[in-house]
């Protein structure tokens, strides 16, 4: 009996730490724009940015598969890659001079845009 009503209740505060926990953020797509990228998001993100040799890195805490383009900052050629980094997704864009890059996020129609300006140093 006793089991029972701890198995019932265990059960109980599943259900309810279920309802009252956030979505988890995802990253529904990735457009190429003039100087950057426009990230997509189901709700706010919150992208830590990182510095390595020249390279604009930001690190996401963030669902989504694994993707790769080009895109051009100032006329010329930049490669942009998004992989898993343990539990984030690390969006990296290498030119063959060092990059800086700007981010600003914004909610549009109940979705989240992260948008990415890249400039050379």
């Amino acid at each position: 009996m006793i089991g029972s009503l701890a198995l019932f209740g265990f059960l109980i505060g599943m259900m309810i730490g279920r309802v009252l926990q956030p979505d988890p953020l995802w990253l529904k797509q990735v457009e190429i724009v003039d100087q950057g990228l426009v990230l997509w998001f189901n709700v706010e993100p919150v992208p830590r940015e990182e510095h390595a040799e020249g390279a604009f890195i930001l690190r996401l805490q963030s669902f989504g598969r694994e993707q790769d383009g080009q895109l051009r900052v100032q006329g010329k050629a930049a490669n942009w890659r998004l992989q898993r980094a343990r539990k984030d997704l690390l969006l990296r864009v290498v030119a063959a001079r060092p990059l800086r890059g700007d981010w600003r996020a914004e909610e549009v129609d109940g979705r989240w845009r992260l948008v990415i300006s890249l400039e050379e140093q």
